[in-house]
């Protein structure tokens, strides 16, 4: 079995490679050519979650398990908020063949979900980009928006305003080569002043930006938000929306409060949600048709991701001889 590391994941992977994989376990989504039973969720007593996530997919010869939980206190005490780990097993015996660090495969391949999501539904002259929420997926999600289209500056928000600014200044080093300004925002209203992407990665239970001063062309990505009874999406914003689009339609209506509120409410039906973005990787629904939609990506995440990065980085692994071998 082989172990591998965050530095190890970091060394052969890019975020560009996590996109295209990602797409492809969307795209195996809507084929049907992966088994990805809806995850098992057990709620602990402090405030937190254990999530278990199963995929097999056989075409791969591999099936995937991955355990996260999700303690959003942690990021208090300067801990992760989503540790987790992946076993990758060989589809052909069932022997466990790599054990990876869960905790960035998941902050990866979430972030690519946004990042493939922005370049098959963004326009294609995106300027500004704004993000909501600093916690553990917040590094990569803004890596993947810079990935997908070519921004100047990016402006950032969180409530705790120190939190905000240390984690700009941080990612404006670390993510300087892509070239755009990294800026901590003042309030939600100033963070998503006219920009063209927006990603929302944050456990609130209620709305964390005004849904009415979005403009016009902008695509959205809400990511945070995996329980029925949370929306950190502004409803205001799905009348607005040309188009609704999520990661596994069937596993939001399942779990998202950012669409099963506004359902309950009546501001939207299920037929406003078009489907899935597999849908729009096989053209079966359309994506952009002008530069004046609003588009809205919602994302639960589905265990097919974690299944096709973890391959993708265990055979990188394998040629680039990296990892630790163990038993």
């Amino acid at each position: 079995m082989l172990l591998l590391s965050r530095e190890d994941i970091k060394s052969v992977v890019t975020m560009k490679d996590m996109i295209e994989a990602d797409k492809t376990a969307f795209k195996m989504t809507v084929d049907g050519t992966v088994k990805t039973p809806l995850r098992t969720v057990i709620d602990g007593k402090y405030d937190g979650a254990f999530l278990f996530m199963p995929a097999y997919a056989p075409e791969l010869d591999a099936a995937a398990m991955k355990v996260i939980d999700i303690f959003p206190h942690n990021v208090d005490n300067g801990k992760m908020t989503s540790p987790a780990q992946v076993m990758l097993i060989d589809g052909k015996d069932g022997y466990v063949i790599a054990l990876l660090d869960g905790t960035y495969v998941t902050q990866l391949r979430t972030g690519a979900s946004s990042g493939a999501a922005f370049d098959l539904l963004a326009k294609k002259e995106c300027k500004k980009g704004a993000m909501i929420g600093t916690g553990g997926q917040a590094a990569t999600q803004l890596e993947a928006m810079l990935a997908a289209r070519k921004l100047d500056e990016v402006k950032i928000y969180d409530l705790n305003a120190e939190r905000c600014q240390v984690f700009a200044e941080q990612m404006q080093k670390e993510l300087a080569d892509y070239g755009a300004k990294i800026i901590a925002a003042e309030n939600s209203d100033a963070c998503i002043e006219d920009a063209d992407l927006i990603i929302t990665v944050t456990p609130s239970a209620k709305p964390v930006f005004d849904g009415t001063k979005v403009k016009a062309g902008a695509t959205i990505s809400c990511v945070g938000t995996y329980e029925p009874h949370k929306h950190e999406m502004d409803p205001a914003i799905l009348p607005r929306a040309s188009k609704i689009i999520c990661d596994s339609k069937e596993a939001a209506l399942s779990e998202t409060g950012d669409l099963l509120i506004p359902i309950k409410d009546g501001i939207i039906s299920e037929k406003d949600i078009l489907g899935s973005l597999g849908d729009v990787i096989n053209g079966t629904i359309k994506g952009r048709e002008n530069d004046d939609e609003i588009i809205v990506y919602e994302t639960v995440g589905v265990a097919a991701q974690d299944l096709v990065a973890a391959k993708v980085i265990y055979d990188k692994a394998l040629e680039a001889g990296k990892g630790m071998n163990w038993g």
